[in-house]
Protein backbone atom coordinates (compact mmCIF):
# COMPACT_ATOMS: atom_id res chain seq x y z
CA UNK A 1 0.00 0.00 0.00
CA UNK A 2 1.46 3.48 -0.81
CA UNK A 3 0.95 6.28 1.33
CA UNK A 4 1.57 9.79 0.77
CA UNK A 5 4.65 12.14 0.74
CA UNK A 6 5.53 13.58 3.63
CA UNK A 7 8.74 15.80 4.73
CA UNK A 8 11.92 14.54 5.76
CA UNK A 9 13.60 17.57 7.39
CA UNK A 10 17.35 16.19 7.28
CA UNK A 11 20.49 17.00 4.86
CA UNK A 12 20.20 12.76 4.10
CA UNK A 13 16.89 13.18 2.13
CA UNK A 14 18.83 15.55 -0.18
CA UNK A 15 20.60 12.27 -1.26
CA UNK A 16 17.70 9.93 -1.65
CA UNK A 17 14.31 9.85 -3.50
CA UNK A 18 13.71 13.27 -5.86
CA UNK A 19 9.40 12.58 -5.85
CA UNK A 20 9.24 10.18 -2.99
CA UNK A 21 6.32 7.69 -2.92
CA UNK A 22 6.07 5.73 0.14
CA UNK A 23 5.51 2.10 1.40
CA UNK A 24 5.52 0.38 4.72
CA UNK A 25 6.80 -3.06 4.85
CA UNK A 26 8.80 -5.13 7.70
CA UNK A 27 7.84 -2.47 10.00
CA UNK A 28 9.57 0.47 8.45
CA UNK A 29 8.47 3.12 5.96
CA UNK A 30 10.54 3.32 2.50
CA UNK A 31 10.88 6.01 0.60
CA UNK A 32 11.34 5.53 -3.37
CA UNK A 33 11.39 7.32 -7.30
CA UNK A 34 9.01 5.19 -9.58
CA UNK A 35 9.65 6.15 -13.13
CA UNK A 36 6.90 4.67 -15.35
CA UNK A 37 6.80 5.38 -18.65
CA UNK A 38 7.63 2.31 -20.39
CA UNK A 39 5.57 -0.59 -21.02
CA UNK A 40 8.76 -3.01 -20.14
CA UNK A 41 9.95 -4.99 -17.67
CA UNK A 42 10.59 -3.64 -14.02
CA UNK A 43 14.40 -2.51 -13.02
CA UNK A 44 14.94 -1.99 -9.20
CA UNK A 45 18.02 -0.28 -8.32
CA UNK A 46 19.18 -0.40 -4.47
CA UNK A 47 21.88 1.72 -3.42
CA UNK A 48 25.37 1.63 -1.12
CA UNK A 49 25.12 1.91 2.73
CA UNK A 50 24.79 5.99 3.47
CA UNK A 51 23.70 6.88 -0.22
CA UNK A 52 19.86 6.83 -1.51
CA UNK A 53 17.90 7.08 -4.34
CA UNK A 54 19.02 9.87 -5.89
CA UNK A 55 22.30 7.55 -6.68
CA UNK A 56 20.42 6.73 -9.79
CA UNK A 57 18.95 9.19 -11.61
CA UNK A 58 20.96 9.79 -14.45
CA UNK A 59 20.13 5.43 -15.02
CA UNK A 60 16.34 5.99 -14.41
CA UNK A 61 16.29 9.05 -16.77
CA UNK A 62 18.26 6.43 -19.38
CA UNK A 63 16.10 3.93 -19.44
CA UNK A 64 12.56 4.93 -17.77
CA UNK A 65 11.53 5.53 -21.81
CA UNK A 66 11.39 1.59 -21.95
CA UNK A 67 10.96 0.47 -18.87
CA UNK A 68 9.42 0.42 -15.03
CA UNK A 69 12.31 1.86 -13.01
CA UNK A 70 11.79 1.89 -9.15
CA UNK A 71 14.85 3.37 -6.77
CA UNK A 72 14.27 2.90 -3.43
CA UNK A 73 16.01 4.26 0.10
CA UNK A 74 17.30 1.71 2.55
CA UNK A 75 15.90 2.30 5.94
CA UNK A 76 17.72 5.48 7.94
CA UNK A 77 18.76 6.97 4.51
CA UNK A 78 17.57 9.26 1.79
CA UNK A 79 13.77 9.78 2.80
CA UNK A 80 12.96 6.45 4.62
CA UNK A 81 12.29 6.12 8.28
CA UNK A 82 14.79 4.46 10.31
CA UNK A 83 14.94 0.82 10.84
CA UNK A 84 14.04 -0.96 14.37
CA UNK A 85 16.88 -3.45 13.39
CA UNK A 86 20.58 -3.08 11.99
CA UNK A 87 21.40 -2.92 8.78
CA UNK A 88 22.41 -5.68 6.62
CA UNK A 89 22.83 -7.27 3.42
CA UNK A 90 20.42 -10.45 4.94
CA UNK A 91 17.55 -7.47 6.68
CA UNK A 92 17.97 -5.60 3.35
CA UNK A 93 16.90 -8.86 1.16
CA UNK A 94 13.93 -9.35 4.00
CA UNK A 95 12.85 -5.54 3.02
CA UNK A 96 13.61 -6.23 -1.05
CA UNK A 97 10.95 -9.30 -0.99
CA UNK A 98 8.52 -6.98 0.70
CA UNK A 99 9.21 -3.78 -1.39
CA UNK A 100 8.75 -5.87 -4.66
CA UNK A 101 5.36 -7.63 -3.67
CA UNK A 102 3.79 -4.24 -2.23
CA UNK A 103 4.94 -2.03 -5.29
CA UNK A 104 3.44 -5.27 -7.61
CA UNK A 105 6.83 -5.05 -9.13
CA UNK A 106 7.52 -9.30 -10.74
CA UNK A 107 10.47 -10.73 -12.26
CA UNK A 108 12.87 -7.27 -12.02
CA UNK A 109 16.32 -6.89 -13.59
CA UNK A 110 17.41 -5.80 -10.11
CA UNK A 111 20.70 -3.50 -10.05
CA UNK A 112 22.44 -3.24 -6.47
CA UNK A 113 25.73 -1.42 -5.89
CA UNK A 114 27.84 -2.57 -2.55
CA UNK A 115 25.16 -3.50 0.22
CA UNK A 116 22.67 -3.40 -2.06
CA UNK A 117 24.33 -5.57 -4.40
CA UNK A 118 24.72 -7.44 -1.45
CA UNK A 119 20.80 -7.69 -0.96
CA UNK A 120 20.07 -8.52 -4.34
CA UNK A 121 22.37 -11.37 -4.66
CA UNK A 122 20.47 -12.76 -1.50
CA UNK A 123 17.51 -12.52 -3.06
CA UNK A 124 17.74 -14.09 -6.30
CA UNK A 125 19.35 -17.04 -4.31
CA UNK A 126 16.95 -17.48 -2.44
CA UNK A 127 13.98 -16.91 -4.79
CA UNK A 128 15.35 -18.66 -8.29
CA UNK A 129 13.25 -17.89 -11.20
CA UNK A 130 11.67 -14.57 -10.02
CA UNK A 131 14.47 -12.25 -10.94
CA UNK A 132 15.36 -11.75 -14.44
CA UNK A 133 18.68 -10.55 -14.17
CA UNK A 134 21.47 -8.92 -11.90
CA UNK A 135 23.78 -5.70 -12.25
CA UNK A 136 25.86 -6.20 -9.07
CA UNK A 137 28.29 -3.28 -8.54
CA UNK A 138 30.80 -4.09 -6.27
CA UNK A 139 28.94 -6.32 -3.90
CA UNK A 140 29.54 -6.79 -0.30
CA UNK A 141 30.10 -10.35 0.75
CA UNK A 142 32.15 -12.11 -1.73
CA UNK A 143 35.40 -11.86 -0.43
CA UNK A 144 37.07 -13.24 2.66
CA UNK A 145 36.18 -11.52 6.56
CA UNK A 146 37.69 -13.68 8.37
CA UNK A 147 41.39 -12.83 7.85
CA UNK A 148 43.39 -10.74 10.24
CA UNK A 149 43.69 -8.18 7.72
CA UNK A 150 39.87 -7.93 6.83
CA UNK A 151 38.85 -8.18 10.27
CA UNK A 152 41.45 -5.21 11.52
CA UNK A 153 39.82 -2.69 8.37
CA UNK A 154 36.14 -4.11 9.28
CA UNK A 155 36.63 -3.02 12.97
CA UNK A 156 39.01 0.16 11.83
CA UNK A 157 35.89 1.55 9.41
CA UNK A 158 33.00 0.55 12.31
CA UNK A 159 35.05 2.45 15.01
CA UNK A 160 35.42 5.11 12.77
CA UNK A 161 31.72 5.91 12.00
CA UNK A 162 31.03 4.79 15.75
CA UNK A 163 32.80 8.49 16.09
CA UNK A 164 30.56 9.95 13.69
CA UNK A 165 27.52 8.75 15.72
CA UNK A 166 29.01 10.36 18.71
CA UNK A 167 29.06 13.79 16.94
CA UNK A 168 33.26 13.97 17.11
CA UNK A 169 34.41 17.31 15.89
CA UNK A 170 36.88 16.28 13.37
CA UNK A 171 34.70 13.34 11.67
CA UNK A 172 33.26 15.52 8.94
CA UNK A 173 36.05 16.37 7.45
CA UNK A 174 37.83 13.34 7.73
CA UNK A 175 34.52 11.98 6.06
CA UNK A 176 35.02 14.02 3.37
CA UNK A 177 38.50 13.13 2.83
CA UNK A 178 37.54 9.19 2.79
CA UNK A 179 34.61 9.73 0.26
CA UNK A 180 37.03 11.57 -2.29
CA UNK A 181 40.12 9.77 -1.68
CA UNK A 182 38.18 5.79 -1.12
CA UNK A 183 34.73 5.96 -2.42
CA UNK A 184 33.72 8.83 -5.16
CA UNK A 185 36.62 9.80 -6.82
CA UNK A 186 36.02 10.80 -9.98
CA UNK A 187 34.43 14.08 -11.20
CA UNK A 188 31.27 12.98 -11.94
CA UNK A 189 29.80 12.06 -8.72
CA UNK A 190 31.24 15.56 -7.22
CA UNK A 191 27.25 16.66 -6.77
CA UNK A 192 26.26 13.83 -5.15
CA UNK A 193 29.71 13.05 -3.06
CA UNK A 194 28.96 16.80 -2.02
CA UNK A 195 25.49 15.55 -0.53
CA UNK A 196 26.17 12.25 0.95
CA UNK A 197 29.39 14.44 2.46
CA UNK A 198 26.75 17.00 3.69
CA UNK A 199 24.73 14.13 5.89
CA UNK A 200 27.73 12.44 7.39
CA UNK A 201 26.45 13.02 10.57
CA UNK A 202 23.15 11.54 9.95
CA UNK A 203 24.12 8.21 8.32
CA UNK A 204 27.12 7.99 10.74
CA UNK A 205 24.95 5.53 12.89
CA UNK A 206 23.58 3.33 9.80
CA UNK A 207 27.06 3.54 8.31
CA UNK A 208 28.53 1.89 12.12
CA UNK A 209 25.93 -0.66 11.85
CA UNK A 210 26.46 -2.05 8.39
CA UNK A 211 30.57 -2.02 9.03
CA UNK A 212 29.73 -3.87 12.39
CA UNK A 213 27.56 -6.32 10.77
CA UNK A 214 30.15 -7.21 7.86
CA UNK A 215 32.36 -9.18 9.98
CA UNK A 216 29.66 -11.07 10.81
CA UNK A 217 29.27 -14.96 9.25
CA UNK A 218 25.96 -14.32 8.05
CA UNK A 219 27.51 -11.34 5.68
CA UNK A 220 29.67 -14.18 4.20
CA UNK A 221 27.71 -14.69 0.83
CA UNK A 222 29.95 -16.67 -1.09
CA UNK A 223 28.38 -20.00 -0.57
CA UNK A 224 25.11 -18.54 -2.45
CA UNK A 225 27.07 -17.59 -5.59
CA UNK A 226 26.36 -21.19 -7.21
CA UNK A 227 22.52 -20.99 -6.53
CA UNK A 228 22.16 -17.79 -9.08
CA UNK A 229 20.69 -19.35 -11.92
CA UNK A 230 19.90 -15.98 -13.56
CA UNK A 231 22.76 -13.84 -15.91
CA UNK A 232 24.89 -11.49 -14.02
CA UNK A 233 26.64 -8.36 -14.89
CA UNK A 234 29.62 -7.78 -12.33
CA UNK A 235 29.94 -4.27 -12.77
CA UNK A 236 33.38 -4.02 -11.02
CA UNK A 237 35.03 -0.50 -10.20
CA UNK A 238 38.33 -1.44 -9.98
CA UNK A 239 39.73 1.59 -8.30
CA UNK A 240 38.08 0.07 -5.26
CA UNK A 241 40.50 0.17 -1.94
CA UNK A 242 38.14 -2.18 0.21
CA UNK A 243 35.94 -4.27 -1.85
CA UNK A 244 38.21 -5.69 -4.41
CA UNK A 245 37.60 -7.65 -7.36
CA UNK A 246 40.78 -9.97 -7.19
CA UNK A 247 39.28 -10.97 -3.32
CA UNK A 248 35.46 -11.72 -4.99
CA UNK A 249 36.49 -13.53 -8.30
CA UNK A 250 36.72 -16.95 -6.72
CA UNK A 251 33.42 -16.54 -5.70
CA UNK A 252 32.14 -14.61 -9.09
CA UNK A 253 33.39 -17.80 -11.23
CA UNK A 254 31.28 -20.12 -9.21
CA UNK A 255 28.28 -18.03 -10.34
CA UNK A 256 26.99 -19.97 -13.39
CA UNK A 257 25.85 -17.08 -15.49
CA UNK A 258 27.71 -14.13 -14.61
CA UNK A 259 30.33 -12.14 -16.58
CA UNK A 260 32.69 -9.46 -15.33
CA UNK A 261 33.07 -6.00 -17.15
CA UNK A 262 35.89 -3.25 -15.51
CA UNK A 263 35.38 0.31 -14.36
CA UNK A 264 37.95 2.96 -13.52
CA UNK A 265 35.98 3.92 -10.25
CA UNK A 266 36.21 3.75 -6.71
CA UNK A 267 33.15 2.04 -6.11
CA UNK A 268 30.10 3.36 -7.90
CA UNK A 269 30.24 3.22 -11.50
CA UNK A 270 27.08 4.30 -12.15
CA UNK A 271 27.78 7.31 -11.02
CA UNK A 272 31.63 7.97 -11.06
CA UNK A 273 31.26 6.66 -14.79
CA UNK A 274 27.38 7.05 -15.65
CA UNK A 275 27.94 6.67 -19.30
CA UNK A 276 29.97 3.43 -19.98
CA UNK A 277 28.13 2.38 -17.08
CA UNK A 278 24.08 3.22 -19.12
CA UNK A 279 25.78 1.63 -21.96
CA UNK A 280 27.12 -1.61 -20.22
CA UNK A 281 23.67 -1.99 -18.73
CA UNK A 282 21.72 -1.56 -22.15
CA UNK A 283 23.96 -4.16 -23.69
CA UNK A 284 23.06 -6.44 -20.74
CA UNK A 285 19.60 -5.57 -21.25
CA UNK A 286 19.51 -6.48 -24.91
CA UNK A 287 21.08 -9.84 -24.53
CA UNK A 288 18.77 -11.47 -21.45
CA UNK A 289 15.16 -9.52 -23.14
CA UNK A 290 13.50 -8.63 -26.11
CA UNK A 291 13.72 -4.47 -26.34
CA UNK A 292 10.81 -3.19 -25.49
CA UNK A 293 9.06 -0.01 -27.35
CA UNK A 294 9.72 3.63 -26.41
CA UNK A 295 7.20 5.07 -24.53
CA UNK A 296 6.54 9.32 -24.76
CA UNK A 297 5.40 10.32 -21.32
CA UNK A 298 2.17 12.09 -21.07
Amino acid sequence: MRESQTAVPSRRAAVGAAAPRYVTVGGVRLAFDEHEHGRGPSIVCLHAIGHGAGDFALLCRALEDRYRVLALDWPGQGRSDPDSRPASAERYAQLLEAFLTATGVERPLLVGNSIGGAAALRYAAAHPGQVRGLVLENPGGLGPTDDLAARVVLRMMARFFEAGARGGGWFGVAFAAYYRLCVLQRAAAADQRRRIVASAYEIAPVLAEAWRGFANPASDLRDLAPRVECPVLFAWATRDRFVTLSRSLPAIRRVPNARVERFPAGHAAHLETPEAFAAAVERFLAEIMPAPPRSVAG
